[in-house]
């Protein structure tokens, strides 16, 4: 049963990727080498190591002090080092011809692997998928790192894990609109170690959510300031609190548990043991956690509320004058929003979902987009 409900924590309970969130502690307070400071013009808020907002951390403050020189130096350098790259990149690199091939492990199931594939699928990148076994995960056992998804990129003759799904998605653009390869574009996002609530060593990633581009990739990209700031507060939200409002709704009763581990046993790459077993003994250990995952979140009596306001927030934020939040065209926030919902659908969840609020159409609009984009080369 432990096997069980393990797995499906990891399936669909938002900790595919959980990293430090309220109350963690990072170590050592170094500072991040960053494009990010080459765009101020163009961007908003400069990067942070990202984690849920309103958490007093005194090492924070520390670091702030102790790094604030460095961080300057540090941004001064990194400035001169992308004028040199730029200045000796030339038109054929610009025009990223060499493709990357890419492949992604993930768990069908899971919101944060859901998340990657929509921003593939709607840049239309090909790469291949591995399905991971929830319980076994020797598909991963190349990697430390143990969660997914982890997309692997091979560029030329290197070959690049990302980790982390907002960190894959903020990289692979920073990649298409700058032309940096790949391989020193993946710096700007370092990883660092944290302690979270329980004393758990955990790892999160710095500066995940911002685009390391310049003030002309950015100024063509956002259009200003605010489009920019917008998109980096969606799709932290999508991270930070719409992720954890699918499982337990799609484990409300025990019946929508049984039939979300039904869905999960077709979906996911289980044996035929295991199949049995995750069914039946992983849906009633979900059913029982689901409830304190709604204590934990401080979710309402009856957590479709919390899904219905959740949806109606976001419909009232991209607003009754543009269809996606990136205006004519799905942004990353859009993807993000849309890659956490999907796999919800066939569940009664997401009938619910779609009868009960306003988001049907942005979500069908971001369907259709994904599904007709064009290559991005």
């Amino acid at each position: 049963m432990a096997q069980s409900a393990r797995a499906a924590r990891a399936l669909w309970s938002g900790r595919c990727v959980l990293a430090a969130r309220l109350g963690g502690r990072f170590w050592p307070p170094p500072p991040t080498p960053s494009r990010a400071g080459l765009s101020g013009a163009a961007g908003g808020a400069r990067p942070a190591c990202s984690g849920r907002s309103g958490s007093p951390r005194l090492l924070g403050a520390a670091a702030l002090a102790l790094g604030g020189a460095l961080g300057l130096y540090h941004t001064a350098r990194w400035h001169l080092r992308a004028l040199d790259l730029r200045a000796e990149r030339s038109a054929a690199q610009l025009s990223l011809s060499s493709p990357l091939q890419l492949t992604l492990y993930q768990y069908k199931t899971c919101p944060f692997c859901s998340k990657v594939r929509a921003f593939l699928d709607f840049h239309a990148l090909p790469y291949d998928v591995v399905e991971v076994n929830p319980v076994l995960r020797a598909e991963i056992k190349f990697s430390s790192y143990r969660k997914v998804p982890i997309l692997v990129a091979q560029e030329g003759g290197s070959s690049q894990q990302l980790n982390d799904s907002s960190v894959i998605i903020s990289a692979l653009k920073s990649h298409l609109v700058s032309g940096q390869p790949l391989e020193e574009v993946i710096t700007y996002y370092p990883p660092m170690k944290a302690l979270n609530d329980q004393g758990k060593e955990v790892t999160e990633f710095c500066n995940k959510y911002w685009l390391m581009l310049d003030e002309k990739e950015a100024q063509r990209m956002y259009g200003g300031k605010e489009a920019r700031t917008e998109e980096m507060k969606w799709r932290q939200w999508a991270d930070d609190w719409l992720v954890h409002l699918i499982s337990p709704n799609v484990y409300r009763t025990p019946t929508e548990a049984l039939a979300s581990f039904d869905y999960i046993v077709r979906e996911g790459k289980f044996g035929a043991l295991e199949g049995a077993v995750a069914k039946y003994i992983g849906a009633a250990a979900m059913f029982v956690i689901s409830k304190r995952l709604k204590s934990r979140h401080h979710l309402q009596d009856d957590v479709r509320e919390d899904l219905y306001e959740a949806a109606n927030k976001w419909v009232a934020a991209v607003g009754k004058d543009r269809p996606f939040m990136g205006g004519q065209k799905p942004n990353l926030a859009d993807l993000a929003v849309y890659g956490v919902l999907r796999v919800m659908e066939g569940l009664t969840a997401f009938e619910d979902l779609m009868r009960h609020t306003h988001i049907q159409p942005w979500y069908l609009r971001v369907e259709k987009a994904i599904a007709e984009a064009p290559p991005v080369h």
